[in-house]
């Protein structure tokens, strides 16, 4: 299927504010062996994007950001099997996804569902592979066992609490306002509670019956560590998705020790490919036959991909529950 020599492209010009998001002409790449080049109809803001356009070009020297799309798959490289030309897919990609075409390792493309529209299946691929790598890869999360997820309604964290619940896991969540935590509750949390709650970790100990939390996936960067520490379960793990831009955690040691308590984190996009292609074998599994019944990203804005700075400001605001999508028009 033929597709143009250049495209258009919001990259980071340099390191600061949204407003270094700029839309350009650049090339557009040929897949190489085992990859997928997708034309782009929509993409998937995350926070990871906002810390890559705060810090400059990733450390691969990739200037576009965005790790998630949905589009049709217009060329595929030597090797590639199980993937078609013309097929309507939706993809975890190694930045790029602000673009009209990037290109995938087939490993990680999976079919669009008819259930979802393109904006829907484009806010799917992190959510899942994030919350399926950390809480059963990394922590090896077990159903008899409860988790809790800070920043329940999260891009994430919303359609991890709904693919979890529908599985039959025992999830909770926190947020930071009330319309929140009544949001959570709707997506699927067991529970849900303010954060900054000073009775946090009491109020979770008693929705888990006194076990306490076995799997904690924090994308605050430690913000809560004393209250985490108090209500994790004997032998419990706490994941750290967020580095807080060089914060240092500070822990009480005889706490780690009493509990057996392991403290780990995780970033995605330097995950091993072989490992993601392994999540992406258990989320074809357990997730997709889910999405668009029980599992549907809520979304929370939408915006011209050329204004992805917008989208920026929104996703720095705080206040909103769900993905943010940028469309991606040709011209």
């Amino acid at each position: 299927m033929p597709h143009p020599e250049y495209q258009t492209a919001v990259i980071i010009k340099e390191a600061g504010g949204p407003e270094v998001l700029v839309a350009e002409q650049v090339p557009v790449q040929s897949p190489g062996p085992g990859e997928v080049l997708i034309r782009v109809s929509a993409a998937g803001v995350n926070r990871h994007d906002v810390h890559q356009r705060a810090a400059g070009k990733h450390s691969d020297g990739q200037a576009v950001p965005g790790l998630e799309v949905c589009g049709e798959v217009v060329a595929a490289g030597e090797g590639v099997r199980g993937v078609a030309e013309g097929e309507r897919v939706m993809a975890l990609v190694q930045g790029g996804g602000y673009g009209q075409y990037v290109t995938a390792n087939a490993g990680l493309v999976m079919p669009a569902p008819d259930t979802l529209s393109d904006a829907e299946a484009a806010g799917i691929p992190e959510a899942v592979f994030t919350t399926w790598w950390n809480f059963f890869n990394l922590m090896s999360l077990e159903k008899d066992q409860f988790a809790l997820f800070h920043g329940g309604t999260s891009g994430v964290g919303h359609i991890a609490l709904q693919a979890m619940s529908a599985l039959g896991y025992n999830v909770l969540a926190t947020c930071g306002s009330e319309k929140k935590v009544s949001a959570a509750l709707n997506f699927g949390a067991k529970a849900a509670f303010l954060y900054d709650d000073p009775e946090l970790a009491d109020k979770v100990l008693a929705a888990t019956g006194g076990k306490g939390v076995s799997a904690l996936l924090d994308v605050s960067a430690g913000a809560h560590v004393a209250q985490d520490l108090k209500m994790m379960a004997p032998d419990g793990m706490m994941a750290h998705l967020s580095g807080g831009g060089g914060a240092s955690l500070s822990v009480p040691l005889r706490d780690i020790m009493a509990k057996r308590i392991r403290i780990t984190g995780s970033l995605l996009r330097p995950l091993p490919l072989a490992r993601k292609i392994e999540v992406a074998r258990m989320i074809r599994a357990d997730v997709w036959p889910l999405l668009g019944r029980q599992v549907r990203p809520q979304i929370e804005g939408r915006f011209d991909f050329r204004r992805a700075a917008d989208a920026h400001r929104m996703m720095e605001n705080n206040s909103h529950i769900g993905k943010i999508i940028l469309d991606v028009v040709h011209d």
